[in-house]
């Protein structure tokens, strides 16, 4: 059977690993990083910022309760591989439409299971996030593996996310107008903005400021995505031209593409925040929320005029920011949750109070 096929991820470290392949079974390279969610699988496999990367879930049971396709954050899975250490082959919820070797296979995504994801867990944050192949090739030369591990090269990965083209998503009629700049944004954040009546025009990652402006927003939204800030340096500088005209706001990907914009800097953490158990505290109010993020790069290095609002209790990192003067605000983490907690929904709210602010002070 498919299942009973051995195969090997090896790290750039020269670490090996052996378990078994499931879903589509091929030779696969991507950035190895773990998530430490509980629950929410299936919101993991679908979540585009994991564009590009094997993803190692902690939890030891995954698979438990299938996958239905009410939950998808986006259209398809765009992570490079899945690893687990025990997959369940027969889910039992009534919800479930698919169990996850079938899903994976559907969609062309290596799995692997049954290795000590503790201990591969213990090596990327004793080393950080590194390169991997997973193969079913028992005689890949070292050659080869070195050649293949160093023709990754994930610096399109939001380019590979974002929407093709314009799209409207309408709200109620006398809603706020977003124009909403995709980088690979999860199904949640477009869900909890049209849930509070916003109309939303969605636009490509590589939009020009005169084509924001077209839509003529309300406010301007920089949603999640996968990868390097430093890629989408015309997303940055679409951003720059539209200070001043709009109020801004954004989440992870947004967030750091605002910073830049701003004048911060980026940086990348060792082995990133993944998970649903991060917590953040708030600056202002001294509150402490457990929230949802999925990144590796952090902002830092604020400019004098650019406040940070909240921040990581595990390490210090900036979580969110927001400008002195102007209608601008961003956060780190996943307000929208999925999977995690919903501790901080009530973001979004905060987000479109920033039009009122915007509409009396630029």
């Amino acid at each position: 059977m498919q299942n009973n096929k051995t195969a090997v991820l090896i790290l750039e470290n020269g670490d090996r690993f052996t378990g078994k392949a499931f879903g589509h079974i091929h030779d696969v390279v991507g950035e190895v990083v773990f998530t430490t969610n509980m629950t929410g699988y299936q919101e993991t496999l679908t979540d585009p910022s994991f564009c590009g990367q094997i993803v190692v879930m902690t939890y030891p049971l995954i698979g438990n309760y299938g996958v239905n396709f009410e939950d998808m954050e986006s259209d398809a899975p765009a992570l490079n591989a899945f690893i687990v250490r025990e997959r369940c082959d027969y889910p039992s919820n009534f919800r479930t439409e698919m169990d996850l070797d079938g899903f994976l296979r559907q969609n062309h995504i290596m799995g692997l299971e049954g290795i000590d994801t503790r201990a591969l867990t213990k090596i990327i944050r004793n080393n950080g996030c590194m390169k991997g192949i997973i193969t079913a090739q028992s005689d890949i030369s070292e050659s080869e593996i070195k050649s293949r591990l160093d023709s990754l090269d994930n610096s399109d990965v939001i380019s590979r996310v974002s929407t093709k083209s314009t799209y409207n998503i309408k709200g109620s009629k006398n809603g706020k107008k977003i124009a909403f700049i995709d980088m690979g944004a999860k199904a949640g954040i477009l869900r909890d903005f049209k849930e509070r009546g916003c109309n939303i025009t969605v636009l490509p990652y590589n939009v020009s400021s005169a084509e924001v402006e077209a839509v003529n927003p309300n406010m301007v939204f920089i949603s999640n995505g996968p990868g390097d800030p430093a890629d989408v340096p015309e997303t940055i500088e679409t951003v720059r031209n539209l200070i001043g005209k709009y109020s801004i706001c954004g989440i992870c990907m947004g967030h750091q593409v605002i910073g830049l914009a701003l004048g911060c800097k980026t940086e990348k953490l060792k082995f990133g925040h993944h998970g649903g158990n991060h917590p953040v505290k708030n600056l202002e109010t001294g509150k402490v929320y457990i929230t949802s993020q999925n990144h590796n790069y952090i902002v830092s290095d604020l400019p004098n005029d650019v406040a940070e609002l909240y921040v990581n209790v595990n390490d210090g990192t900036c979580e969110g920011i927001k400008h002195k003067m102007l209608p601008i605000r961003s956060v780190q983490f996943h307000p929208e949750a999925s999977p995690g907690p919903l501790d901080t929904g009530f973001l979004f709210d905060d987000f479109l109070s920033t039009v009122k602010e915007g509409e009396k002070d630029v």
